[in-house]
């Protein structure tokens, strides 16, 4: 509460939540707050937390912009802490004078959604007005023959305020001639009567002054004071007496001037001027006329029952003597249905959304009749068929709202007429007509043309070509209707996504940023985004799959066989024995690209001795075309050319070393990797020691495996299983990429030797090949590639071979041994590759 309210500890406030009961059709209750405080509270003192009360929190009042819709500036919101404030000074005899109970009542009105809370503020009276007598001084004549007993009616006090405030009784100053009866109207309103309790006596005392004090019931309570002043006549024995104390009177209001009211009557038991009666009103009256012989009240103006509702008179007759007499005529004013109602608009919203729901308020109507009862209860309808309705929000006050579906390009504008019309007989009503005009929302989403999107790419585009266009279309008008486009999604690496495709937010054209690669990336998928400008945006998605198609640019790559570490090609031996057909090795190649572009096709370009050999056209294989003749060298070289199904076609060549011979001794001294000497007879003498070394290292090597043949069956198979035919290598494989897409018709399992080091490790093939499918290559660091099995399972425990003791053995598997299979009739022990 302000620092006026805490002034005034005794004032109360109650905020009073009474939720109205609307229609159906209404989405929310009308909530209708009471508060309670006392008068003359000074502006800007706090009457209670309205946000609070209303349920809308602090960070809330920003966007709702709680605001009071009165015609008159009583209170204000604050618009921070959503305080109800006194805006104006509140004097609640010039606000409700002499009413009971005094109300103001108000809508508070709510926006950013539109709602309206009527919130009542009773004022209370408090004790601000002193009780005042109209005159500071009063005259009275009293005859010295009245009666002791005789009462006079004294001139009242007029106090504004109401119940325990307003005058409650007079009092009168010590005499012992005189009292004070208080007497109580009808209406509850207190007047003085002057008692006269013993027999004046002119001569004695002819003048009395008397103080007449009014009281009201505050706490403390205020007073007023008059003087009166009683002059003592002669005596007329006999004073006037009406026939009626108090004189009722109903007068419908708006009779014409003119009109009678009532007419009063006295007599007077005295004779000749004692008895002659004289009319007056007590105080001069500017509403009435009176007739001072007849004693008629008529009217001087037209009577308004809104202006005053009620007249009280005083009226005096006094005779010839000078004695006089008193009574009081009450009239009471009548209604008439002479108002038409008025209807006035508050928070009228200027512009409708269509996507308004039902229900939803649309501008707070207030009603006001002047008139009372009946005729002033007004009730309102809407003209013509319209999708809105009208709805009772509190005493007066209604609620315009949504009562169907808006659809602003069906319908822009509605011209609503609302009439109101009261209850009086006959009914009076008057009309307004307000124009609605219906707002356009972002209620239409934009459309792409198609459900999906395929677009194929060639490989090695230029970087920023356009690649595909997407468009939307949005059928709503300015920004709800502006499509942009953006890529909301993709199955590329988030941080990759920017440099391989972008989308022109105004177009909708994608563009590449890089050239694609077929072998890297065939195919990835976009989700593309098209969003309005409205508020809120509406999106769509749609999926665009990019395929890139294959291009030839990429050569076959040849992998065996291979180089040597000095660069040159390896030797293959072939038994002097061999018979046409007999598979002596196979060109292995790859190619990178798909599809025909992969298709391999292996040709001979070069060939020492042309019919020795074939080559297969599709498989690479080489085989012995015809046996061995005596004329033919004992060395051949083949240059073989594999091309790929591009077009153009690109290739790559292989040089095949081929030596006829029946063991591995034969060829050392041939296939060495010393250059050849320019003496033929050092050249000799080399051999003879290479073949002296070679034959001591055979002995020894017979003896090892002589007393390891003993050895074998305290031993566990695995331990000696580099001696089975089928040895792979086991230390550091080097696989070659996967070329899974037809690129190797057959299937290879590549194992690599170090150099440098004096060993081979041999590990298990990895997958049993069928006889004339697929084939095991181990490979040194040069490259070069070496058939050394074709057999399902070998052993995975490693050997060490020297050159010294260089041997190449291949054993049977023996038959009671389940986890070798043996075919050795692919590849004999004589057609194997030296590693140099």
């Amino acid at each position: 509460m302000g620092s006026g309210a805490a002034e005034r500890g005794w004032a109360e406030r109650r905020p009073v939540l009474f939720p109205l009961l609307l229609s159906l059709f209404c989405p929310a209750l009308s909530e209708q707050i009471r508060y309670r405080i006392p008068e003359e509270m000074p502006e800007g003192s706090v009457v209670g937390n309205l946000a609070k009360d209303l349920g809308l929190s602090a960070h809330e009042l920003p966007t709702r912009q709680l605001r009071i819709s009165s015609e008159k500036a009583y209170f204000t919101v604050s618009a921070k802490s959503g305080e109800l404030l006194v805006g104006s000074r509140l004097d609640r005899e010039q606000i409700c004078g002499k009413k009971a109970a005094c109300t103001l009542e108000f809508e508070a009105v709510a926006e950013n959604p539109l709602n309206f809370y009527h919130v009542s503020v009773d004022i209370e009276d408090i004790n601000d007005h002193t009780p005042k007598f109209t005159q500071t001084s009063f005259d009275l004549q009293i005859s010295e023959s009245t009666v002791p007993g005789t009462r006079f009616i004294l001139e009242t006090a007029e106090d504004a305020d109401i119940g325990l405030n307003a005058l409650q009784i007079y009092k009168l100053s010590l005499s012992p001639i005189f009292s004070l009866i208080n007497k109580e109207k009808q209406d509850g309103s207190k007047y003085p009567e002057l008692a006269l309790e013993k027999r004046l006596d002119r001569e004695q005392q002819s003048y009395h002054r008397l103080i007449l004090t009014a009281l009201d019931g505050g706490d403390p309570p205020l007073s007023g004071t008059t003087e009166l002043r009683i002059q003592v006549t002669d005596a007329n024995d006999n004073a006037p007496v009406f026939s009626q104390d108090v004189y009722r009177v109903s007068l419908r209001e708006n009779v014409p001037p003119g009109t009678a009211v009532v007419q009063v009557s006295a007599t007077d038991q005295d004779e000749g001027i004692n008895s002659e009666i004289t009319y007056s009103f007590y105080r001069t009256g500017r509403v009435f006329s009176l007739n001072s012989k007849s004693g008629e009240i008529t009217t001087l103006k037209t009577l308004d029952f809104e202006e005053i509702k009620e007249y009280s008179i005083v009226v005096e007759g006094r005779d010839g003597g000078g004695l006089a007499a008193q009574c009081t005529v009450e009239i009471n004013i009548q209604d008439e249905n002479d108002n038409s109602p008025e209807i006035t608009f508050h928070s009228l919203a200027e512009m409708v959304l269509e996507n308004a729901l039902p229900g939803t308020p649309i501008a707070l109507i207030k009603t006001y009749d002047r008139d009372s009862g009946e005729n002033g209860e007004v009730n309102c309808r809407l003209e013509g068929e319209v999708p809105f309705q009208i709805i009772s929000s509190s005493k007066n006050s209604y609620k315009l709202i949504i009562d169907g579906t808006l659809d602003r390009e069906h319908t822009p504008e509605y011209n609503v007429t609302i009439t109101a019309t009261d209850r009086g007989k006959p009914p009076l009503s008057s009309s307004t007509t307000i124009t609605l005009h219906i707002t356009d929302v972002n209620d239409n989403a934009p459309v792409f043309h198609q459900a999906s999107y395929v677009v194929h790419v060639a490989e090695n585009n230029p970087p920023g070509a356009s690649i595909a266009q997407v468009s939307a279309s949005d059928p709503d008008l300015g920004h709800n209707g502006r499509v942009s486009y953006s890529i909301v999604a993709s199955d590329l690496e988030p941080r990759a996504l920017a440099s391989y495709v972008s989308v022109s937010a105004q177009s909708g054209v994608v563009f590449a940023q890089r050239a694609f690669d077929h072998e890297q990336l065939r195919a990835f998928e976009l989700t593309l985004q098209a969003r309005d400008q409205g508020s809120p945006a509406l999106s769509a998605n749609v999926s665009l799959r990019v395929l890139v198609d294959d291009r030839n640019d990429n050569a076959p790559r040849v992998l065996y066989p291979a180089l040597g570490p000095d660069g040159s090609a390896l030797f293959d031996t072939v038994p002097r024995a061999a018979q046409p057909g007999y598979l002596v090795t196979k060109v292995v190649a790859v190619d990178a690209d798909s599809g025909h572009n992969a298709w391999l096709s292996y040709h001979v370009l070069q060939a020492s001795e042309p019919g020795l050999f074939s080559l297969g056209l599709r498989t690479g294989e080489v085989r012995t075309a015809r046996a061995l003749g005596d004329r033919d060298a004992a060395r051949q070289r083949l240059l073989v050319a594999v091309r790929d199904g591009g077009q153009p076609p690109l290739s790559a060549t292989a040089t095949l070393l081929l030596v006829f011979a029946d063991s591995l001794q034969e060829v050392l001294p041939d296939v060495s990797d010393r250059p050849a000497p320019s003496d033929p007879q050092a050249e000799l003498q080399f051999y003879l020691v290479v073949a002296l070394a070679l034959i001591s290292v055979l002995f020894l090597l017979a003896v090892i495996l002589a007393v390891a043949l003993r050895l074998r069956s305290s031993s566990s198979a695995t331990t000696w299983g580099c001696f089975q035919p089928g040895l792979c290598v086991k230390s550091g494989p080097v696989v070659p990429p996967n070329y899974s897409e037809g690129t190797l018709p057959y299937s290879y399992n590549l194992c690599v030797a170090h150099t440098g080091k004096t060993e081979f490790n041999f590990l298990k093939c990895n997958e049993p090949l069928s006889s004339g499918q697929g084939m095991l290559l181990c490979s040194d660091s040069s490259g070069a590639l070496f058939p050394l099995c074709n057999t399902s399972e070998s052993t995975s425990h490693p050997e060490t071979l020297t050159y010294d003791n260089i041997l190449i053995s291949q054993e049977r598997c023996q038959k009671n041994d389940p986890s070798c299979v043996s075919d050795d009739s692919r590849f004999p022990v004589g057609n194997t590759s030296l590693l140099q």
